[in-house]
């Protein structure tokens, strides 16, 4: 007889295995069995108690006392002269004489430059003896008519005669006067653009003159702070060196620039030395009226839920507000803020931790640090 192979007996003894188990009908309730298991450990386990409300959290407040401060508004500026001439000769020629160079100080009315003069004094000097040869001719003409031997038009040809010679003479002394180029405002030589010796046409560019006293410092002034400024309000300038100087406002636009929709802002520094130069940059500030305001440091400064930038501050029912700010000035020592309401308590600690409808347990802060605040504002006001 055959041996049977052995994977043929061990396929046997499974399906007879599986066949038995088929038998029991357990295999449809395995997954319901375990169902049923959890739902008993389930009722079983005792429900978990609910969590306590949590207390509402504590931030520090202060009612912080009132000041009255000169709004600060900043701007970017640059220098410049408040006069600037390109000075040009009004004839042609050979330049006679330059008495001055780069840097002089000069006066109005001071001779910078002379054209050789060539046949004009000549001119003049022809002109004035026929203005004095037709002043002596109308003195005889008029004693002659007085006794009635010269006719009334013989005295006004001559008459007429005597204001063309004037006429002549006064156009003489005009083309004189055209080769001279003098100073139109006292001011300094920032640039010499001709040599003694050489020819110019007419228009020919001499020199520059610039008049620095006052300098004048302009600067562009937003829409938002155009009517917190006006004309004759004091200013400051800082310099890029660090230096600060003092001035008024002269000016100030009454057309906005079209691409920035700033206004233009001038700004008048004495400057009798004529030290600080045209073209430098500074930072100006401009001091408005005095308005209501608090101090505070600017760690109380945020954020609204909408982005806006106030403080926090809490109600009567103790729960938190936001207020947006006027910032009117930013000193060393804190921020001077407007919009703040007079009877507003400020979250000065916490406020980052806490929005806008929440209760919370104010606690009094320290208002030694405000007062302090206040009282060196003050004072440098």
């Amino acid at each position: 007889m055959a041996k049977f192979k052995f994977h043929k007996v061990a396929a046997a003894a499974v399906l007879v295995g599986f066949a038995a188990w088929m038998g029991t009908g357990k295999f449809s309730s395995v997954g319901s069995a375990s169902t049923e298991t959890e739902a008993a450990q389930g009722e079983a386990r005792p429900a978990k108690p609910e969590a306590a409300p949590k207390a509402p959290r504590s931030v520090a407040v202060v009612t912080p006392p009132r000041v009255q401060h000169e709004r600060a508004i900043h701007l970017s500026g640059q220098t410049q002269a408040d006069k600037r001439a390109i000075l040009a000769t009004r004839g042609a020629g050979i330049i006679q004489e330059l008495p001055v160079k780069q840097g002089d100080l000069v006066r109005a009315g001071q001779t910078l430059l002379v054209l050789d003069a060539e046949d004009k004094p000549a001119m003049v000097e022809t002109a004035q003896q026929l203005v004095r040869q037709r002043k002596a001719e109308l003195e005889a003409a008029q004693r002659l008519a007085k006794t009635g031997t010269l006719a009334k038009l013989s005295l006004d040809t001559t008459v007429s005669a005597l204001a063309q010679a004037e006429s002549q003479l006064k156009a003489a002394q005009a083309d004189l006067e055209r080769l001279k180029v003098v100073a139109p405002f006292d001011g300094i030589i920032d640039s010499v653009d001709v040599e003694l010796g050489s020819a110019v046409a007419q228009g020919a560019q001499v020199a520059t003159l610039l008049s620095l006293d006052p300098v004048v410092v302009k600067g562009e002034v937003s829409e938002r702070d155009l009517a917190y400024i006006k004309s004759g309000d004091k200013a400051e300038a800082r310099l890029v060196d660090g230096e600060k100087v003092t001035g008024t406002v002269r000016y100030i636009s009454r057309e906005a620039a079209t691409a920035t929709r700033t206004f233009r802002v001038e700004v008048a520094i004495p400057n009798p030395d004529e030290r600080i130069p045209a073209g430098m940059t500074a930072e100006i500030t401009v001091r408005a009226a005095p308005a209501d305001a608090v101090v505070l440091p600017r760690s109380v400064v945020t954020l609204s839920a909408n982005g806006d930038l106030g403080i926090r501050a809490v109600d009567k029912d103790n729960k938190i507000v936001f207020f947006p700010i006027d910032l009117m000035d930013d000193l060393t020592q804190g921020l001077v803020l407007g919009g703040v309401p007079a009877d507003a308590s400020v979250v000065v600690a916490g406020q980052d931790l806490v929005t806008e409808g929440d209760v919370v347990n104010p606690v009094p802060a320290d208002e030694q640090l405000i007062k302090k605040l206040v009282g060196e504002v003050a004072a440098s006001n």
